[in-house]
């Protein structure tokens, strides 16, 4: 059971690295960006979704 909860963790986190880069990326144009929104991932979803 832990293993199904390591591997949805790491897909989550994967997923969400993905959103944040393609969100900035569409947004800004810049690889510096995307790269930065990327490390932030979540927090970067959050912060442009309430924006």
């Amino acid at each position: 059971m832990a293993n199904h909860a390591k591997d949805a963790a790491r897909y989550g986190i994967t997923f969400g690295t993905a959103l944040a880069i393609t969100i900035s990326w569409s947004a800004n144009k810049s690889i510096l960006w995307a790269v930065l929104h990327g490390i932030f991932s979540w927090f970067y979803i959050a912060w442009y979704l309430i924006k």
